[in-house]
């Protein structure tokens, strides 16, 4: 089994109104947690785009214009992308996607690969995220300590990686970084199969 860890930089929170900045990803063997494939990317907006941008989501990821200038189009994106998965065999009877919050960056991911285009292709519907596991982790926890409940503790990646006592992810956040802090949290809250 295989999973994609996958991260997105937006500049705004409105998949109708805003589009994706940065894109990362990283192929991981879910027995070893050794990664077998990534990609990474930043996505040039227009003018008109970066007009509708969110300031305050700016602010998270730091991102200026002049920035998203140096990316790549969707186009080429979309293409990176979808060679990347068919180089490495994706197909959803084989690999899931893992995300902190995967309502969030799969509609962004549609923008780049239409839903029509993952079906046809067979890649996984399946998307998994960490708040879940966490909290599925932390009520066990909870009924020995009620201070690990995880509506005291906090669902954020931050909070989850503070209540393990791993450092928060890296500012202003960028897409590789958020993949591979997830990925930390991944291995301390469900650890892969050898562990």
């Amino acid at each position: 089994m295989h999973g994609i860890f996958l991260d997105t930089e937006t500049n705004g929170l409105s998949p109708f109104i805003h589009r994706v900045l940065e894109i990362a990803l990283k192929i991981v063997d879910m027995q070893t947690g050794r990664t077998l494939d990534e990609y990474s990317t930043i996505v040039r907006l227009s003018p008109e785009e970066w007009g509708k941008s969110d300031p305050a989501s700016l602010e998270v990821n730091g991102f200026t214009y002049d920035m998203s200038q140096r990316g790549i189009s969707d186009a080429e994106a979309a293409l990176a992308i979808t060679n990347l998965l068919q180089r490495n065999h994706v197909h959803r009877l084989s690999t899931v996607f893992i995300c902190q919050n995967p309502s969030f960056d799969r509609v962004f991911f549609s923008q780049l690969i239409t839903p029509e285009i993952q079906e046809r292709l067979k890649w996984p519907y399946h998307w998994l995220d960490l708040a879940s596991m966490y909290w599925a982790e932390a009520l066990r926890a909870g009924a020995h300590d009620p201070n690990k409940l995880p509506w005291k503790t906090g669902l954020s990646k931050n909070k989850i990686a503070k209540a393990y006592n791993l450092p928060p992810e890296e500012d202003p956040h960028r897409a590789m970084n958020g993949v591979d802090h997830l990925l930390l949290c991944y291995k301390h809250v469900v650890g892969f199969g050898q562990n």
